[in-house]
């Protein structure tokens, strides 16, 4: 899910602001990466959009907390009376 920063491919524009110190660090970390400002800031937070979004789906676990889970999962249904109650009942967004 690579973002690109291709500057023929750019449409929208984005504005931000950043105090003086903010600037300096932004600026110095692009040159030592060989990027432009915009490159560098656009590389870094689509990367961490990336990784946000990636948070929400992806979840990391222990071998042995991956072998619980398949093992509770292997297990038997369980009777849920709760559950069944739930099924039962009409949803409230279908009027038929």
């Amino acid at each position: 899910m690579a973002a690109s920063t291709s500057s023929a491919t750019r449409s929208a524009r984005l504005g931000l602001r950043a105090t003086p110190e903010q600037e300096a660090v932004l600026r110095r970390a692009a040159d030592v990466a060989h990027k432009s400002l915009t490159d560098f800031i656009l590389d870094s937070a689509c990367q961490a959009a990336e990784q946000t979004l990636l948070d929400q789906r992806l979840f990391m676990v222990s071998g042995s907390q991956y072998q619980a889970l398949m093992d509770l999962l292997e297990q038997p249904e369980q009777a849920n009376e709760g559950l069944r109650d739930l099924f039962s009942r009409k949803a409230p967004w279908d009027k038929a």
